[in-house]
């Protein structure tokens, strides 16, 4: 996940409904964001997150994904849906959030019911 203050607010949060030990909690910040990036591959030997479509919705973007995966220790292969809402304040990300559901995501945003 690149983080750069280019791109993100020095305040930046991210919030993840994808695992479901992170759900609930929100990382601040390059350290927060770093923190959840290694704690969210931890489980995986290896992983692959393909981009299918952006979507703009005013101050925020749906990215919608295909996550494939195979788990460290039991050798178990998947892939699963993968989207995230960045809000935009000023041209940088202040808000980015993880979901499983692509519907949720475009929910989030108004974009479906």
């Amino acid at each position: 996940m690149p983080f750069t203050g280019d791109l993100f607010t020095p305040d930046a949060v991210y919030e993840d409904a994808v695992l479901p030990d992170h759900v609930g909690e929100s990382y601040h910040g390059l350290d927060g964001f770093l923190r959840a990036a290694r704690s969210w591959l931890e489980p995986f030997e290896w992983l692959i997150v393909e981009l299918k479509e952006i979507i703009d919705a005013d101050d925020c973007v749906v990215s919608l994904h295909r996550a494939r995966m195979k788990m460290l220790h039991t050798e178990i292969e998947f892939e699963s849906p993968l989207a995230y809402l960045f809000t935009f304040q000023d041209g940088k990300v202040i808000h980015q959030r993880a979901f499983v559901d692509h519907a949720e995501a475009l929910k989030a945003v108004g974009l479906e019911e």
